[in-house]
């Protein structure tokens, strides 16, 4: 683990951060002198966005609004978007909602005016252009697409998840406001809350950790340790709200550089075989992953349990071990099931689950333990 690797990070042009922010975007659409604006949402946060979408009207912008990304999205769901997206030919793209808006919101910005085709620049830095303003708005306290350089599709024909990795994923402006988080559904808050804790807490244990990051990762990780519970329990607390966006916010910047490992590659099958909730996924697996990587790294786990505030032990084996006591002490605070047979997977899947798992490379090659099939096998095992 080298602290002091090269790193790049490519930040959004401009960062807003605060309560009821969300009402200044008609003023950056002004700025861009845009004519036409694609809005990507969901339908439940469509009348919070009402004074937003009556002050950009009011300035003779016309907006075409899609809600139909309801779950994590396909390329089938990205290429029907296209269809409707392509006739109307927006100057700028806004996207506000969950992950799973956001990154769809981020591959129609790159895709107009693109010659390059979807699955030509599927991977890790193929995407070549982005012609189209870009603005972000998460709705979640969870994924950090807003500022990361990363878009996740199911793809159709092998039902695999598939990421693209590109600096030209990265918006032009985010607009994170968490008054916008305050209507999230306690267990939608739980999941995605839990979501970025794992991105905070694997960019830190990663086996490229980078000083730079570590300071955005171990800063979400109290941020988000210490408020997730209130957020879930009392989702009108916007001291919680804002403490957990701003943990999320962070570790959405630990996404390009460092991103994340064990948990992530693990989880992806139980998204595209069982199609659980991403957040939910890396919840059940994260202590099991924790549990397993302990000896690989004790010293960055203990750093890990301290900074979701637990006691102080001198030993550094015990201190890490404390930290996935800790975790689970958040998880079940959350009110987010344990296992894997809580959500209905089946044990004879296992075995392929692994299988799919170790075709994620990119997020393995960064665990700080190497994981083989009978080790991804071994941990699935333990969290059933």
């Amino acid at each position: 683990m080298n602290t002091l690797q090269n790193v790049s990070i490519y930040f959004p042009n401009k960062l807003v951060f605060g309560s009821g922010v969300i009402n200044q975007i008609a003023d950056e659409l002004s700025g861009y002198n845009a004519q036409k604006v694609l809005l990507v949402t969901i339908e439940p946060i469509l009348k919070a966005l009402e004074p937003l979408l009556a002050d950009i009207k009011a300035r003779q912008i016309e907006v075409q609004i899609d809600t139909s990304i309801v779950q994590e999205p396909t390329f089938k769901d990205f290429f029907t978007l296209m269809k409707k997206v392509e006739p109307f030919n927006p100057d700028v793209v806004l996207g506000i909602g969950g992950g799973s808006v956001l990154d769809i919101a981020k591959l129609v910005a790159a895709q107009l005016d693109n010659p390059q085709e979807l699955r030509e620049y599927v991977g890790i830095g193929l995407l070549k252009q982005r012609a189209k303003k870009l603005i972000c708005a998460p709705a979640t306290a969870g994924t950090g697409s807003e500022v990361s350089p990363n878009a996740i599709l199911v793809d159709n024909l092998d039902n695999q998840k598939k990421g693209i990795i590109s600096p030209y994923l990265v918006p032009d402006a985010v607009y994170a406001d968490p008054l916008l988080t305050v209507s999230v559904p306690a267990g939608i808050t739980a999941a995605t809350g839990l979501d970025a804790l794992t991105h905070c807490l694997e960019a830190y244990t990663n086996k490229f950790a980078n000083l730079f990051i570590d300071m955005y990762a171990y800063e979400g990780m109290k941020l988000i340790g210490a408020h997730i519970v209130e957020a879930v329990q009392n989702g009108n607390n916007e001291h919680a709200r804002v403490q957990v966006a701003m943990g999320s916010l962070l570790g959405g910047f630990c996404l390009g550089p460092v991103n994340t490992a064990g948990v992530h590659a693990l989880s992806y099958p139980l998204g595209s075989l069982y199609h659980l909730p991403h957040g939910l996924s890396n919840a059940l697996l994260l202590p099991f992953v924790m549990e397993y990587n302990l000896v690989a790294a004790p010293e960055r786990y203990a750093k890990v349990a301290e900074a979701l505030g637990c006691e102080p032990i001198s030993d550094t084996l015990e201190m890490a071990k404390s930290g996935v006591a800790k975790v689970r002490e958040l998880i079940k605070a959350c009110g987010i099931p344990a296992t894997l047979r809580e959500v209905g997977v089946a044990r004879e899947e296992i075995p392929q689950m692994a299988k799919d798992a170790l075709k994620i490379q990119r997020l393995l090659k960064n665990n700080p333990r190497p994981i083989e099939e009978t080790d991804a096998i071994q941990i699935f095992e333990a969290a059933f």
